[in-house]
């Protein structure tokens, strides 16, 4: 009898080791099937430019949100003669934590040659 309870306690000790570390397993595992920061700004480029059918020149802003990420995309609209009347525009994009757009909108169009107005009476 005593033989069969020191099994038992072995076993169970056994298997909540391997709970632990398959828990172990599972969180790493997670934390590296996130994307890494650099691979979110590849997806989402592509990703824009697939849906819109315009290449993103470039990311102006970027953030991880708790949805999970918020990029601001600038991208070339149309194409002038000269390059400082190309029309460009701003769009924001959202990403779930996989780095999968989830919603863009554009926010804003200017002339590439153009600076912003400035604000606040200055």
């Amino acid at each position: 009898m005593s033989n069969t309870k020191n099994t038992q306690e072995s076993q169970d000790s056994q298997e909540s080791r391997n709970s632990r570390n398959t828990s172990k397993t599972n969180d790493n595992q997670s934390a590296k099937s996130r994307p890494s920061p650099m691979e979110v700004l590849r997806q989402a480029r592509g990703q824009l430019a697939e849906l819109t059918g315009m290449e993103a020149e470039s990311v102006s802003s970027f953030e991880q949100t708790e949805e999970g990420w918020a990029l601001e995309v600038e991208v070339l609209e149309l194409e002038r003669v000269p390059d400082t009347m190309s029309l460009m525009a701003s769009y924001q994009v959202e990403l779930d934590p996989d780095g999968q757009l989830t919603g863009y909108r554009r926010v804003r169009r200017y002339e590439r040659g153009r600076s912003d107005a400035r604000r606040g009476g200055r």
